[in-house]
């Protein structure tokens, strides 16, 4: 069922669009400031089939990947890990386009506390999953020490998964927060969590190599 929740995900939410289309405006809000104030407006296809367009792209790039990666095959040892990563970035997505499609039909939804919230829901789940990630090419944190010595992964991506599960929980407390703190806590606390995984995994590669 994982492998098919990304898919029906998109076909659903291409068939909400498609069954609203008609009452959707000509003008869509299409993207948000800082400060929660629409900046820019779209089309009405643009409004109803942007975000499943990215959806579909996003869940077909991520499923071929894995593919051409060089060590592909640990993959299969963190297959239910790497689906969850597949599956909540596409639902993540899906909300976001209900919410513009929502927010278009008059429907009381604040992008600025949604995203942040979204954001940070997402990093949680990241956080946690990034401990159970094997080495390999194109997911998780990957510097030239964690990708030349699988304990230094291994180290690297426990601490980082806490540092950005933590991260995430600054968000969604943030998200209550006026727009502009909410911005600066939650790009000082993604960077902080992103910077201390990249220096904890240079020194833990030296601890390693000099044993």
């Amino acid at each position: 069922m994982r492998k098919w929740f990304a898919p029906l995900l998109i076909v659903a939410s291409i068939a909400f669009s498609v069954a609203v289309y008609a009452r959707l405006p000509d003008r869509m809000p299409v993207h948000w400031g800082l400060h929660g104030e629409v900046d820019r407006y779209g089309s009405r296809a643009e409004g109803a089939f942007l975000w499943p367009g990215l959806m579909l792209v996003v869940w077909m790039l991520l499923r071929f990947l894995p593919r051409i990666d060089p060590r592909r095959a640990n993959y299969a040892k963190f297959a239910e890990t790497y689906d969850l990563v597949v599956n909540s970035l596409v639902a993540l997505f899906a909300v976001m386009h209900v919410a513009l499609v929502g927010i278009a039909l008059g429907w009381p939804i604040s992008m600025g506390r949604l995203v942040p919230a979204l954001v940070g829901l997402q990093f949680v789940i990241f956080g946690n999953a990034l401990p159970r990630a094997r080495p390999n090419w194109w997911f998780g944190i990957r510097t030239p020490w964690t990708l030349s010595n699988d304990r230094v992964w291994m180290r690297t991506h426990r601490l980082g998964g806490y540092l950005l599960a933590g991260a995430g929980v600054v968000l969604l407390v943030a998200a209550a927060f006026p727009s502009v703190w909410t911005f600066a806590l939650g790009v000082a606390s993604a960077l902080s969590a992103v910077f201390g995984s990249l220096i904890y995994s240079y020194f833990a590669w030296k601890q390693e190599t000099s044993q």
